[in-house]
């Protein structure tokens, strides 16, 4: 079976779930599939041969609209796929991509809905005109799609209100994975030392884009209120547009002065620097506004960490509330509800512990990644086989 896997991030070029998500599938699937994965980045004879082929924008777009240089991407990895059997795409950035080498060479398209367009409008900031046309590709390509996979239930049930043209028997759910043997305690502390955390005191961490979808500016505002003793570690990066890049900083610099402990990575740290601040955290925080399943909650409980995160989207499929963690819901009283839950947390180790513990455990017994390429693999044998 030779399947094209179309998406914009692949490793080292790595910077959200979707990225994640494509980085462990693709391992996964290697021994199952012919595969060839297409992304963004700098083209590489080696990786050519290696199934790895980068395609890069359009000189002639460069300083276009961002939409516009995607779909120029786009157009170069279609031009590459002839020969795949089958293609499956992730994110909008590759659902064009999807879409047209299903149209060109007549086979079918998986597409893996992450996020759905209809329900981010916030990405008009950044995108501007743009999100008009990436709104119209992620449509064209969900609609005409042989097969959707859903991450979760809940995204299940958006993807069906957000586009109810399409077929419901089309749509199958496959959660997100967590690789519990790089995700996983590490006692040791150096990167501590390194970001400057004093080890005598808890701390709250937070990883994650700077964009409103992950509810960035409540949580800088949520934690100005907690256990002063505890410290609070943001690695933060990646913003969206300058605007939210300001406010994000403007929030930062009110708490510094409100409160200290407060440490800022603004850089992308690497994987055993950022297990070890999972580790080691007395409870991590998701305060994402939308969030279809939400790795990193998975990442942090694989650490053997208790999680707060608000009560959306696919997230309660992941932390159980008061078992692995707690949940919050994201309403008027949003902000209060996570300083609360954080203190209640922080006042009580035992529990948080305990909440770990279970984190752990349900990481590795319900989300491997080995299950899940396999579940992929047999819906691609499925629709190979209606074809």
């Amino acid at each position: 079976m030779r399947v094209g896997l179309l998406t914009r991030e692949f490793p080292p070029d790595v910077y959200g779930g979707a990225g994640v998500h494509v980085e462990f599938l693709a391992r996964e699937l290697r021994p199952l599939v012919d595969l060839e994965v297409h992304c963004w980045g700098e083209a590489s004879q080696r990786e050519r041969g290696h199934g790895v082929v980068r395609h890069r924008p359009w000189s002639a777009l460069d300083g276009a609209n961002d939409a516009l240089r995607t779909f120029s991407v786009d157009l170069a990895m279609v031009a590459a796929l002839e020969g795949r059997e089958l293609v499956h795409s992730h994110t909008w950035y590759a659902n064009l991509a999807g879409h047209l080498a299903k149209t060109l060479y007549g086979v079918p398209h998986v597409l893996t809905a992450h996020s759905l367009e209809p329900l981010r409008p916030w990405k008009a900031e950044q995108l501007g005109g743009g999100y008009a046309l990436s709104s119209w590709a992620e449509r064209t390509a969900v609609e005409s799609a042989d097969a959707v996979i859903a991450v979760s239930a809940a995204m299940r049930q958006d993807i069906l209100d957000c586009y109810p043209a399409l077929d419901a028997a089309r749509v199958h759910v496959v959660h997100n994975g967590i690789d519990t043997e790089l995700y996983r305690p590490d006692p040791a502390t150096d990167a501590l030392r390194r970001v400057g955390l004093d080890p005598a005191r808890p701390y709250v961490l937070f990883v994650g884009r700077i964009t409103r979808q992950k509810g960035v500016p409540q949580l800088l505002r949520a934690v100005r209120d907690i256990d002063p003793a505890a410290q609070v570690v943001l690695c933060a990066g990646a913003p969206d547009t300058p605007e939210i890049d300001r406010e994000f900083r403007e929030l930062h610099e009110e708490l510094s002065r409100v409160r200290d402990g407060v440490h800022w990575i603004p850089k992308m740290l690497p994987r055993p620097e950022v297990v070890q601040l999972l580790t080691h955290a007395a409870v991590f925080v998701c305060p994402s506004v939308y969030e279809p399943l939400g790795i990193v909650n998975l990442e942090a409980m694989a650490c053997g960490t208790p999680v707060v995160a608000s009560r959306v989207g696919g997230i309660p499929e992941v932390v159980v509330d008061g078992e692995t963690g707690l949940l919050v819901d994201a309403d008027a009283d949003f902000e209060a509800g996570l300083t609360r839950a954080l203190d209640r947390v922080l006042a009580d180790p035992v529990a948080a512990r305990r909440m770990g513990e279970a984190g752990r455990a349900r990481a590795v017994g319900e989300f491997g990644w080995d299950a899940i390429a396999r579940r992929t693999a047999a819906l691609y044998a499925d629709v190979l086989g209606q074809a």
